[in-house]
């Protein structure tokens, strides 16, 4: 088949089985833009307001789908707007595929308009990047792209492509062969993890976002099921054990539950699979899961012994690892551990009151299933991840790693894109919310009926928090004030709003729009001085939190 460029790039995503395309058009991307004129009806085309916003759209769709998540920019601006959506992505293992276009051929390193080196800008924050600049090198690049993006630990990929190479001429022939790699897993690793397992007394499985991103939960929840171990999870595994399960702890570190973070810290075996050991989970490396021997499952060597003191590597690709384990693992019984972990559970006293916590248990209540849960970052990311009790096959998609503000919104337009049979509900935050509000727009363009819950403590909360708690109730930059009507803005765009301020209210809001068929937007108001407990202060171990 005789194609030109941007012929070829479409043949290879429909031979791909890609069919959602979020875009933003721009002046080298005409050519791109001219045929996918002539083939619209072949794909699912979206384009948001703002660049950075698609990336977090095609992000949110990858996160909530499996699929890979496809963003178009146009050169310049237009890519470098792309940049942090895709740093939030490389953070989480997200598989994008970034296509940015170039200034033509002859114009590369001349300084010329709208052009940008977009390969070297994103080389740290992409799995890997590629300049196209001979149309005969396009296929093979493209489909290793995607191959990169999507296979192992996934991750963005970002390809740039002049003008020209758009518009050059050459021969598809068909998808090329590729050649799969034969997986070898190390026996003696496999068989010393289950003698430890096994051999443990006060095990804790500690679950992080690989386990999602494999879909490997059902293997997860069989493993911890005979063996008798409870779950905790980083922030990016909050979903792959139903929180509902007498086994499901909640998530561990900064943030983490009063008895999720002491049972990490009293374990004798602490078995992550799937977890990158972040800071914001370990505390101080010295105090964390102290008297516990580690092993450590996961697809990227590199992630061993990074953040922790030696561990029981664990290196494979989780279908294959999960049988083998679930063969070799012993029967357990493990109530005696699983009580003692219950006694260090706290009691909350918030009772019918206006507090994040009740706030989010009353839209858990209405959305408990078919429900897809986006936050933005911050304080409300925090009492999501607590109190939201996510259940089985729901998904959690928030940005962990790099804790993009604004993420929110755009994510949560690529999630109802991606399920448009499940409610997507969005909780964000008034600071958060102000970064991304103009993609109402994209909401209200494509009809998609998000539920967008803004929490309104007129303050950028998490930072105030810090000020409040580590320099004295300083509060530099940190209050917003009340110089906008949310309400109003919502409606501008044409959305149903509504402003709550007690939890009778809220029931109210909530069921009166609950068989709406578009967007709808919540503000809930509550005072500046809710904060998030516990909390891990810098330096300390995990078990030495503060609580309210």
């Amino acid at each position: 088949m005789h194609v030109n460029g941007s012929q070829l790039i479409l043949e290879i995503f429909k031979d791909q089985d890609v069919d959602t395309l979020f875009v933003y058009p721009g002046g080298v991307l005409v050519p791109f833009f001219d045929e996918l004129y002539h083939q619209e009806s072949q794909f699912h085309i979206y384009r948001p307001a703002h660049e950075q916003n698609g990336v977090h759209a095609a992000d949110g769709y990858a996160r909530s789908t499996g699929k890979l998540g496809v963003f178009v920019a146009t050169s310049g601006p237009g890519a470098t707007n792309t940049i942090t959506g895709i740093a939030t992505a490389y953070m989480d293992s997200v598989p994008l595929l970034i296509i940015t276009g170039q200034v033509t051929n002859s114009l590369i390193g001349k300084d010329s308009f709208q052009e940008i080196d977009i390969t070297g800008l994103t080389m740290s924050i992409t799995k890997h990047n590629y300049l196209v600049r001979d149309v005969k090198d396009l296929q093979k690049t493209m489909e290793e792209a995607i191959r990169v993006a999507t296979t192992g630990r996934p991750g963005p990929v970002l390809v740039d492509i002049p003008k020209d190479v758009f518009l050059d001429v050459c021969d598809y022939l068909g998808p090329l062969p590729v050649v799969e790699k034969e997986e070898i897993i190390d026996e003696e690793a496999l068989e010393q993890a289950i003698e430890c397992i096994n051999a443990a007394k006060k095990p804790v499985i500690y679950a992080g976002g690989g386990i999602r991103i494999s879909k490997t939960e059902e293997a997860l929840l069989a493993l911890a099921e005979k063996a008798d171990i409870p779950v905790v999870n980083s922030f990016m595994g909050i979903g792959t054990i139903d929180r509902n399960h007498k086994l499901s702890l909640g998530f561990v570190g900064m943030h983490g539950l009063r008895e999720t973070n002491i049972a990490v810290s009293k374990c004798d075996l602490l078995f992550a699979i799937g977890a990158r050991f972040s800071d914001r989970v370990v505390g101080n490396a010295e105090r964390f899961a102290p008297g516990a021997a580690i092993i450590h499952m996961d697809i990227d060597e590199t992630e061993f012994d990074k953040n922790t003191r030696p561990t029981l590597p664990l290196l494979g690709d989780f279908k294959t690892l999960f049988p083998r384990l679930l063969a070799g693992v012993k029967k357990a019984d493990h109530s005696e551990w699983l009580a003692e972990i219950r006694s260090f559970a706290a009691e909350r006293k918030t009772e019918g009151m206006f507090t994040p916590d009740r706030i989010i248990e009353t839209i858990n209540g209405t959305y408990p299933e078919n429900t897809v849960l986006v936050t933005d970052v911050g304080q409300h990311q925090m009492w999501s991840g607590q109190f939201w009790k996510v259940r089985k096959g729901q998904e959690f998609v928030t940005s962990g790693g790099l804790g993009t503000m604004g993420f929110g919104l755009g994510a949560a337009i690529g999630a109802q894109i991606g399920n448009p049979n499940k409610n997507v509900v969005l909780i964000t935050g008034d600071g958060c919310f102000r970064m991304s509000n103009q993609e109402m727009v994209t909401m209200v363009r494509y009809e998609l009926p998000i539920r967008v819950v803004m929490f309104n403590n007129r303050a950028l909360g998490m930072v105030r928090q810090w000020q409040k708690l580590f320099n004295g109730g300083r509060y530099s930059q940190t209050d917003i004030g009340a110089d906008l009507n949310y309400v109003m803005l919502a409606q501008a765009y044409g959305i149903t709003a509504a402003k709550t301020t007690s939890l009778e209210e809220l029931d109210a809001v909530l069921e009166e729009t609950k068989d709406i068929k578009g967007p709808v937007f919540i503000e809930c108001e509550f005072s500046s001085d809710y904060n998030v407990f516990p909390i891990v202060p810098p330096g300390k171990g995990i078990d030495e939190f503060v609580e309210e």
